[in-house]
């Protein structure tokens, strides 16, 4: 059974920083390529970054490029996004997912807010 648990959201100000993690469990965690992708309160879901099996292939949204880092340590079937420079429209539901795959975990919610 595919199981994928986020965490690390949480409030924080304009300017700040969090660091997500998403653990990975039920499928070969290596072989396959994660997205994070995002939902703000009351839109559709949005793509946020992609990385490939081995970690070395990365994409990002123009909306989080430069500010935002995804990561994998395929020895701990855990994706990483850590999120620099925060801004209010970053508040939303990230979710970790296999590539292409619509959410099937419960995400965690980053605010950014003063």
């Amino acid at each position: 059974q595919v199981q994928l648990v986020e965490s690390g959201g949480g409030l924080v100000q304009p300017g700040g920083s969090l660091r997500l993690s998403c653990a990975a469990s039920g499928f070969t965690f290596s072989s396959a390529a994660m997205s994070w992708v995002r939902q703000a309160p009351g839109k559709g879901l949005e793509w946020v970054s992609d990385i490939n099996t081995g970690g070395r292939i990365t994409y990002y949204a123009d909306s989080v490029k430069g500010r935002f880092t995804i990561s994998r340590d395929n020895a701990r079937n855990t994706l990483y996004l850590q999120m620099n420079s925060l801004k209010p429209e970053d508040t939303a539901v990230y979710y970790c997912v296999r590539k292409s795959r619509a959410p099937s975990s419960q995400g965690t919610q980053v605010t950014v807010s003063s």
